[in-house]
């Protein structure tokens, strides 16, 4: 059984990221609370609680995710069902979040949501198969035209129409 270091990188960088994400949301709460911020006159305490509920939510999906990839890495097996809905759906949300950080953040944010994205696809990828092949068995014996056998020791076939 061949590990795949790619489910261990994966693991580390979105639990990373869920804490970092719910770090900077947390810190934006605070900060809009403190300074009484406002935005279209919605109320400051608001905006403060909305930023620390959306930072934690964030941060949960990303925990679950990250746990998703560590389930992967810890069984060396495909994600299967709501595991794998759960890494696609990240991915999607990285290139999402990629394309807003290029506008709003700039390059070098667009490029480590670019990474994430490439890492979670590369997981994704580098299991796809796997299972569907080991569940389909030993294939069937091949055929070899030059002497007319099979593989499989089965008796020569005849050459020709007759």
């Amino acid at each position: 059984m061949v590990r795949r270091p790619v489910a261990w990188v994966v693991t580390v960088v979105l639990f990373a990221e869920a804490f970092g994400i719910a770090a900077v949301n947390w810190f934006l709460g605070v900060v809009a609370d403190r300074q009484q911020m406002s935005l279209a006159g919605i109320d400051p305490d608001v905006m403060a609680t909305s930023s620390k509920i959306g930072g934690v939510v964030f941060g949960l999906y990303f925990a679950l995710c990250g746990l998703v990839a560590l389930l992967v890495a810890v069984r060396d097996r495909a994600p299967a069902g709501l595991g794998r809905i759960l890494l696609i759906s990240a991915a999607v949300v990285h290139g999402l979040l990629g394309a807003f950080a290029w506008g709003l953040v700039g390059w070098t944010a667009f490029l480590f949501m670019m990474a994430v994205l490439g890492l979670i696809v590369l997981l994704l990828m580098t299991y796809d198969g796997q299972g569907a092949a080991a569940a389909s068995g030993p294939s069937a014996p091949h055929e070899d035209p030059a002497n007319g056998t099979s593989a499989g020791g089965a008796e020569p076939q005849a050459a020709g129409g007759a």
